[in-house]
């Protein structure tokens, strides 16, 4: 399941994957929340958490997943995943060098920093993994 979250800075799309995540997922939250934000404002500044509770993405979300991407590649400004999950720093920097945005990982204990870069692009203090 995948839900919005409030009280992020304007401007900024919050989004958490609870449990597993499916195709209507996508369909239902994700995809009306992106394209809401880019109507809005242009572009997407993205908070996505991955938090304990996550479990996986069905294969059918994955495949949503890159047809929103491939869709709106150059609308999204940055992308912050916020996640404990060792596999995504090192997938955020691939993802990154294909993304002409800026995308980066953080662990759930930088949510705030995570949600901050999202909204100005900077973190006082911090290394740009993951990030172009």
């Amino acid at each position: 399941m995948i839900r919005v979250l409030s009280d992020l800075p304007a401007g900024v799309l919050g989004l958490e994957a609870i449990d597993d995540v499916e195709e209507q997922d996508y369909r239902d939250v994700l995809v009306p929340a992106v394209e809401e934000a880019i109507a809005e404002h242009g572009k997407v500044r993205l908070v996505y958490v991955l938090g304990p509770e996550f479990d996986e993405y069905e294969k059918e979300a994955v495949w949503e997943d890159l047809k929103l991407g491939a869709r709106h590649a150059s609308s999204f400004e940055r992308i912050a995943v916020v996640t404990d999950a060792p596999w995504v720093g090192p997938a955020m920097r691939v993802f990154s060098i294909l993304f002409p945005g800026q995308a980066r990982a953080f662990p759930l204990a930088q949510r705030e920093a995570a949600t901050q870069w999202a909204a100005t692009g900077d973190v006082p203090g911090s290394t740009n993994e993951g990030s172009r």
